[in-house]
């Protein structure tokens, strides 16, 4: 029930299901603090989606709603048989309610959103702050609420409680199950997809994370904001993944001005800080002890001060980028869910740190291949760069992190590829990829030679000079390469109908065997990877020795 926070160098890290992270279940969180001008973090639903903001509005506008939601929001521990009809009609007393769902996380939770940030305040003006008799109470009032006797709102009613959506991912074995029923391969990534990606609700969560840590940041900061980046906003995250947080302070009032009118000047100062570090670690020490001591729920806070992290603004310009992308093509978030899925099912990626193939690694490499596809899925960086516009010009700490934001300005080509076709690609791509020789670029969109000794080397889109897989070793990449070949293999024989691998039959009595995608994620033996590329070879000599014997019978006749 206890989250453990850990601070690095920009920021602090939130593990575990305590207080108001319950919704998070298992998540990581890391809050940094950065100063920036844009609001460049999305809860994006997909470009399919029909439901929540984001489909037809900016990246920016968007951030905006969603904080907005968040700050007229509050996270109410329930009884597992309250009538919700009647709770929402109390809690109405206080003003029109906007939206509001349950879920279920080591409790009953719901969350609730006001039409106006007033409906807030007047809540607050009637909750009462228990006493405990062991503990000495702060009285903070967070938007953290416990149910505790508001009539017959929370008597049981004999009835089923509150319907409760679920926040996390289905298990491995069910997906393999219902992908397994599935027609084709095309509505195997569909539904992966569809099982895998953020909920609407779980976006709420995550925004409602911010702002409530934002509560807590405000007492030193009263102007600052908590905003989220990477996977929670750029379209590519899944249940359960992990939530990236930064301390924006440069919305301060009075932070531009040189002199102002009334020419007074504020005392502001970090006392004992002779550097940036020094005031990056000097102030989330601090938010972080906040954290602890007064954050309802949360315990364990642990400070990792030095720990390396990115650079905050190119790291919210990659989330924009990575959001853009997957506005551009649906194919692209189908496919990146698909070949992320694969991945960690044959720990090829881990959430431990390590040698291992990142995340945000597999992302560029997927974007890199449909740039690399005869008549291209996505355009290049470059190419989204000169289609710029005044507006669209950000240079951060000289690195230039460029592209148009307006979709309505991007030309695609016209390719028609399936989901299945792309997905074969994909591993007949990097099954024969040269990477001893080459490197991974989606701002260029073609093989550059590599600048350094490594295994694996993958351009940073922004920070040119830097490779963002220069952690994974020669073993890895090996085993990478086999499994490509090992899927391309299997998807291969799928295509061509072999008996290993049909599809279902709808209507029969018993389950239909894994085919597909579900044979994909099957557990990967490594004496079977081998024997199948051996297999594969001596298929294509069967196949040879039936075209000589071909011809041989028509040179008789």
């Amino acid at each position: 029930m206890a989250s453990s926070f850990r601070v690095c160098k920009r920021g602090l890290r939130v593990r575990g299901t305590g207080g108001f992270l319950k919704g998070l279940q298992g998540s990581h969180t890391c809050l940094r603090r950065g100063v920036v001008t844009e609001a460049q973090a999305l809860a994006n639903r997909g470009k399919d989606d029909d439901h929540g903001p984001g489909d037809q509005e900016g990246f920016e506008a968007v951030q905006q709603e969603r904080l907005a939601q968040a700050e007229r929001s509050v996270l109410i521990s329930c009884h597992s048989k309250t009538n919700e009809k009647r709770f929402l009609k109390y809690l109405s007393l206080h003003g029109d309610i906007q939206n509001s769902f349950f879920y279920d996380s080591y409790g009953t939770y719901a969350v609730v959103e006001f039409a106006s940030p007033e409906s807030v305040a007047s809540l607050h003006k009637a909750v009462s702050i228990p006493a405990v008799n062991h503990e000495s109470l702060v009285p903070f009032k967070s938007r953290l609420l416990s149910l505790r006797s508001l009539g017959a709102a929370d008597r049981p009613t004999g009835q089923t409680g509150p319907q409760c959506r679920p926040q996390t991912a289905v298990p491995m074995n069910e997906l393999i199950q219902t992908l397994s029923q599935e027609e084709t391969i095309d509505q195997q990534v569909t539904c992966l997809t569809a099982a895998f990606q953020l909920t609407e609700e779980n976006t709420r969560l995550r925004f409602l994370v911010c702002s409530l840590l934002r509560d807590i940041a405000a007492s030193y900061f009263p102007e600052c904001n908590v905003r989220p980046f990477g996977s929670s906003v750029n379209g590519f995250g899944k249940l359960g993944c992990d939530l990236d947080m930064f301390l924006d302070l440069d919305g301060i009032s009075g932070r531009s001005l040189k002199m102002p009118n009334a020419g007074l000047a504020l005392e502001y100062q970090m006392k004992r800080c002779n550097s940036e570090r020094a005031v990056t670690q000097s102030i989330l020490s601090v938010v972080g002890e906040c954290v602890d001591r007064f954050g309802p729920g949360c315990v364990g806070v642990q400070k990792i001060l030095n720990a390396r992290c990115p650079l905050v603004r190119v790291a919210m310009k990659t989330s924009e980028l990575l959001h853009l992308y997957g506005r551009l093509d649906g194919r692209v978030r189908g496919l990146v869910f698909a070949v992320r899925c694969w991945a960690r099912a044959h720990a090829i990626t881990s959430s431990v740190p390590g040698a291992w193939i990142t995340n945000f690694s597999l992302t560029v490499m997927v974007l890199f291949f449909l740039q690399r596809r005869p008549a291209p899925v996505i355009p290049t960086l470059d190419h989204l760069h000169s289609l710029a516009g005044p507006a669209d010009k950000s240079v951060i700490e000289g690195n230039d992190c460029t592209f148009v934001s307006d979709l309505s300005r991007i030309t695609l080509q016209d390719n028609t590829e399936t989901l299945e076709q792309l997905l074969r690609g994909f591993f007949d791509f990097y099954g024969s990829f040269q990477f001893g020789r080459m490197s991974i670029s989606i701002r260029k969109g073609t093989e550059q030679n590599k600048p350094e000794v490594a295994p694996l080397h993958i351009q940073n889109p922004f920070e040119t000079s830097l490779n963002v897989s220069k952690n994974v070793n020669g073993t890895q990449l090996d085993r990478f390469v086999a499994l490509c070949q090992d899927a391309a293999w299997h998807l291969e024989q799928s295509a061509a109908g072999a008996p290993s691998a049909p599809p279902p039959q709808r209507g029969a009595d018993t389950a239909p065997a894994p085919w597909g995608l579900a044979a994909l994620l099957l557990p990967s033996q490594t004496a079977g990877v081998k024997g199948r590329r051996k297999q594969k070879r001596e298929l294509a000599s069967v196949r040879l020795k039936g075209l000589l014997e071909s011809l041989k019978k028509n040179n008789n006749r």
